[in-house]
């Protein structure tokens, strides 16, 4: 029988930042909150956010005979980020789709797996109804801090979460402390005051939502309220005394492509955009959603000029 350590040593010879086992248990306090979330239409036009509420709070109504839930982390900390005078991306964003990256990943991960044990599982990474910050904080790979985010002690929040659910029964990690202490910086930070509260986030007014999820067209008002955010935001992020501690990522598919940082985002065409972010997070929001984003902000900046 497979150990949790041989799982966590492959995890982390195959790039992974960190890995950490919970158990697959019903989480109803979770179940609850996104509930309460929900009915204070914080979620926007999230629709999906309000189906599936009872798999999300229990991975073993999501997959049949779950036992344990692998969790991993993936360090995306870029090496080198934009200038602040251009256009700003997310900084998950800079490179290949997440989804992809970690989901590959994951099925070597169960590749080992299978070859030591019988069992069965099923991968997740943003794209499943789960609660990943949740299991993460529950697999002890750090806690969830008041921006919402989960932070590891050791590699900070700028973090990727996926996992696999499996229905080997596994030794299982303690949660750690949370370490925020009295500290509000992310909430000090964002810049719409979309952090209503600690652990709160009214996302209609985020700028991430606002650049991304958002589909009907923003005001000029709610475009002005993104600043020079072209797609997402990393404010709270930045904001956090953790991520001091963070280190560059050596993952090659999240390395932006080599024009990225002189790239004139105004000027790109609809053809230049699909060939250049086909696989990129930026293809979520679609060419049309970018083009205006990036023309809004070049306009600001020769009106801020003059």
């Amino acid at each position: 029988m497979i150990t949790a350590a041989e799982i966590k040593q492959e995890a982390l010879r195959l790039g992974f930042a960190a890995c950490g086992i919970a158990q697959a248990c019903h989480l109803p306090d979770d179940a609850a909150q996104l509930q309460a979330w929900t009915t204070r239409q914080f979620h926007g036009e999230m629709a999906y956010m309000e189906h599936y509420a009872d798999k999300r709070a229990n991975p073993q109504l999501l997959f049949e005979g779950a036992q344990s839930v692998v969790v991993v982390l993936l360090n995306y900390t870029p090496p080198r980020t934009l200038n602040a005078d251009q256009p700003q991306i997310a900084k998950y964003a800079y490179g290949a789709d997440y989804h992809f990256v970690v989901k590959e990943k994951l099925r070597k991960l169960q590749q080992f797996i299978d070859a030591r044990a019988t069992q069965r599982c099923q991968i997740c990474c943003d794209s499943a109804p789960v609660f990943e910050r949740r299991w993460a904080e529950r697999a002890g790979l750090g806690w969830i801090g008041k921006s919402g985010m989960l932070i590891n002690p050791d590699i900070g929040s700028y973090t990727l979460i996926g996992e696999l659910i499996t229905t080997l029964p596994l030794a299982c990690d303690a949660p750690t402390q949370n370490r925020c202490g009295n500290c509000t910086k992310c909430l000090d930070a964002c810049p719409t005051k979309a952090l209503v509260e600690a652990h709160t986030l009214d996302a209609r007014h985020c700028i991430a939502y606002l650049t991304i999820e958002k589909r009907a067209p923003l005001t000029d008002a709610e475009k002005a309220q993104c600043g020079r955010q072209l797609f997402g935001c990393d404010a709270c992020l930045d904001a956090c005394p953790w991520n001091k501690k963070s280190t560059p990522h050596h993952t090659p598919e999240l390395m932006p492509p080599t024009d990225f940082f002189e790239l004139d985002w105004a000027q790109l065409s609809s053809s230049q955009f699909k060939k250049r972010f086909r696989n990129s997070p930026l293809y979520r929001a679609g060419f049309k959603k970018i083009k205006e984003m990036a023309d809004f902000i070049a306009n600001k900046t020769c009106q801020g000029s003059k």
